[in-house]
Order: structure tokens, then sequence, then C-alpha cells
């Protein structure tokens, strides 16, 4: 049985490890996994809330984004969708720019974009606007975080850039269902780096609130994003500045050599 595609999905967060976020797709009926690195956590969540499993779609090859597949794959036959410049050997339909994961089951249709940076193959996912009208959905992996971007394990301060240039460009109220709990320590470091951002000072005041009630900070929006992630505002200014006073930056340095400068600053902030 399939769906049309205009079916109401929502998307349930399930943690797992200390920070993860595994995301479902869901329907009331049948789910789609994103990144499902414990599947013992994604085996508990289906059964509370009676789904079945009908794909499961992987940003790229990290294990704490794919170790729980192959169990999955013990209880349900079903595609596996992943980037195909990894080597990850339980995808089924390997994916890169442009190209569309469909899952009839769901009526869901989700945009590939290749956002290289974190790893040299990873990928992001978009559901566009509904035809009711509900936002965008991106599942950005370790690209793009709450209030921050993934670590430059095999790609170039460049190509992440590159890359959250393109996540950037989406519709300003996409939300941004990122892989970890991240946020609070990121927007510390965002103060650090642009202490005069209003928005960013109230972003920390309501996020930190949040996580004093047990809440995720996750989905942001893309247009939150813009506002206060440093690692989308590598070119204003006040971050210019602040890298410059902090003797990290050239006064004659590049935008993405600036970029690479804010990484290595949040690497051992």
């Amino acid at each position: 049985m399939t769906h049309s595609p205009e079916h109401a999905l929502s998307v349930l967060a399930v943690p797992a490890f200390a920070d993860n976020y595994l995301w479902l797709i869901h329907d009331g009926r049948h789910a789609a996994v994103v990144d499902p690195g414990d599947a013992m956590a994604i085996l508990d969540a289906l059964q509370a809330h009676q789904l079945t499993l009908c794909a499961i779609l992987l940003t790229h090859h990290h294990a704490d984004h794919t170790g729980g597949v192959p169990e999955l794959l013990q209880h349900f036959a079903v595609p596996v969708f992943g980037p195909r410049n990894e080597a990850i050997t339980t995808i089924t339909q390997a994916l890169g720019e442009g190209d569309v994961a469909y899952v009839p089951e769901l009526g869901l249709q989700m945009t590939v974009i290749d956002v290289p940076g974190h790893t040299k193959g990873h990928i992001a996912y978009v559901r566009q606007r509904s035809e009711q009208g509900d936002a965008p959905w991106l599942f950005s992996g370790d690209t793009l975080f709450a209030g921050g971007c993934g670590r430059l394990f095999e790609g170039t301060p460049g190509q992440m850039a590159d890359s959250l240039g393109k996540l950037a460009a989406l519709p300003d109220d996409t939300e941004v269902f990122c892989a970890h709990e991240y946020t609070l320590s990121n927007l510390r470091f965002a103060n650090a780096v642009e202490p005069g951002n209003l928005a960013l000072q109230e972003r920390i005041a309501i996020d930190t609130e949040k996580r004093q009630q047990g809440l995720s900070t996750v989905p942001s929006t893309i247009a939150m994003e813009k506002a206060t992630n440093p690692f989308l505002r590598y070119r204003e200014p006040a971050i210019l500045n602040s890298l410059k006073v902090e003797g990290k930056l050239a006064s004659d340095a590049s935008p993405v050599e600036a970029f690479a400068a804010l990484r290595m600053w949040k690497n051992n902030f």
C-alpha cells in the first residue's frame, strides 16, 4: 500500500549514545529512519509507537550513524539509501547531488545535496515544502549543526564552506534536523566569536532554558542558523575582527582562510 505525497508526516527524535539524535519520519504506521547508529534504540521506538520500518537513510559512514543498520536489516527487509561516494556496504540505493530518495509507503521524497567536509562523501536530505505548505525539512547529519558545523575529518575548509553555503540557500523556514545535541557548546563558541550579536544572545537564553527542562534544541531553522551560526557568518566584519584580534587571521586573508581559522579556533575552544 502506498500513500499520496501529501499524507501528513511527522519527525520523531530518538536519542542515542551520549548526544546523538536518530530521526524517524513516520505517518503513524510506517517509518523511515535517518542515521540509525543504534539499532536497539530504533527497535524500541518502533515498538513503542507501533511503527513498521520501511526505509533507512544514511548521510555518511561514521559508526554512530550507520552502526545499527545490519541489525535493523535482520528485522526489516528495507532499502538503504546512502552516499554514493562512501564505502558503506549496506547501501542498496547509492545517491548523490540532485538524486531523490523515494519512500512509497510514506509518499516521501527527499532530494539529495552533496555536502562534503566532515567526510568526503557526506550527503544531506531535503524534504521540500509539502502541498499543505508545511515547512521544508533538512536532515544535515554532521555537516550543519544547531549553532555550529562538523569537524573536518576528511574534507577541506573550502569544501565545508561551500557545503554550508548550499544549505544556507534553502528556504529560511526549513527545519534543520541535525544529528547531535551540541547546541549549547556551539553557542558558547559563537558568543566568544560574535559577542555583540543580539539574535545570538536571545537564542542562548531560549536554548539554555530548553536544556534545563530536558528538552531538545533541535530542530532549528535555516533563518536561525543564518542569524546566529558563526560558520554561516564567517564573512561578517565582527567575526573577522574577532579572528584578527585573537591573532588567528591575517588582515589580507581570503574568506576560506577565515572559515578555516574559525574552524581551527572551535577545535581548540
